[in-house]
């Protein structure tokens, strides 16, 4: 019995995330065209096996499946206006890049309209998870869409969801996100009050992970060094999940928060905190917060 031939995918932006995803592709056994305009990201891509091409749209002419993993929803928007009249008459585009909602829905709209096909498939998991083929992918569009492009995100990762129709999969993760940005800042701050009260680190961590306030964030993305080596705080605090990429996620959540007239009051004080922990410290990992406010604390900034 002959082995089906796989897809070949174009994999459009290579960066901390992309790059390992297309990797984990090649290693499956996918043909993978991979266009990237930084240099780095194209020698690493090429040392992970993949063919590196001059253009995006060299790369998704020659594809059965398109994949983008890029910085916001703009970009997206631009890249699609270059790429899909050049792509094969049902072309499937796959955006894991985490973009607003109405973004996601104009791409998908547009793709559709140029007789493609689409789907959102933003992720979480970091860097780690990219690397490790673990990410937790939320996917938004068509049962059949989804049925096809289900193979290679399980190759990605190690949970898939389809959340709904176009766009849903980009409300998964802003939701998921400004959850995880709340709780980064809460456990942050009972870290720092822990420490006030004569707490330690370990006796608090000991206590809180078998207890009523147990997270992902404290189990396995702990603040501070030591409970918890593989987390970012114990390779000071690089990241990771960049604090960057934390500020552009709220920021997306708050304007949903405001835009569909929910009352997240919580949401958008989280939004503003990493706004402003942002502008120095925007190459830290998120988890980073609790030293901004350990120095707040100690009055060491205004």
């Amino acid at each position: 019995m002959s082995t089906p031939v796989k897809k070949t995918v174009a994999f459009l932006g290579l960066g901390h995330m992309g790059g390992p995803m297309a990797a984990n592709l090649v290693k499956a056994g996918y043909p993978v065209l991979a266009y990237d305009p930084v240099p780095a990201a194209q020698d690493q891509a090429r040392t992970d096996g993949a063919t590196v091409v001059t253009t995006a749209v060299e790369a998704v002419a020659a594809a059965d499946l398109v994949i983008t993993m890029l910085p916001n929803g703009r970009i997206v928007l631009d890249l699609y206006g270059d790429i899909l009249p050049a792509a094969k008459p049902g072309t499937l585009f796959v955006d894991c890049s985490t973009i607003d909602v109405a973004d996601a829905k104009q791409a998908a709209e547009l793709a559709v309209a140029a007789g493609h096909r689409a789907l959102d498939a933003p992720v979480s998991g970091g860097v780690a998870g990219a690397a490790a083929g673990t990410l937790t992918f939320m996917a938004g569009g068509a049962d059949a869409d989804f049925a096809d492009a289900l193979p290679l995100l399980e190759v990605m990762g190690g949970k898939v969801v389809h959340c709904g129709g176009a766009g849903v999969g980009q409300a998964a993760k802003i939701c998921n996100n400004m959850l995880l940005g709340i709780s980064m800042i809460g456990l942050s701050e009972a870290f720092v009050l822990g420490e006030k009260l004569g707490l330690t680190h370990d006796k608090f961590f000991d206590v809180v992970s078998t207890a009523s306030g147990q997270s992902w964030a404290l189990t396995s993305y702990c603040p501070v060094p030591g409970p918890v080596p593989t987390s970012p705080a114990n390779n000071d605090y690089q990241p990771g999940f960049a604090t960057a990429l934390m500020n552009k996620d709220l920021g997306l959540a708050a304007s949903a928060l405001q835009a569909n007239g929910v009352d997240g009051q919580i949401g958008l004080l989280a939004a503003e905190i990493y706004r402003r922990f942002n502008q120095d410290e925007a190459g830290k990992d998120f988890s980073a917060i609790v030293t901004d406010i350990r120095k707040r604390s100690e009055g060491e900034t205004a």
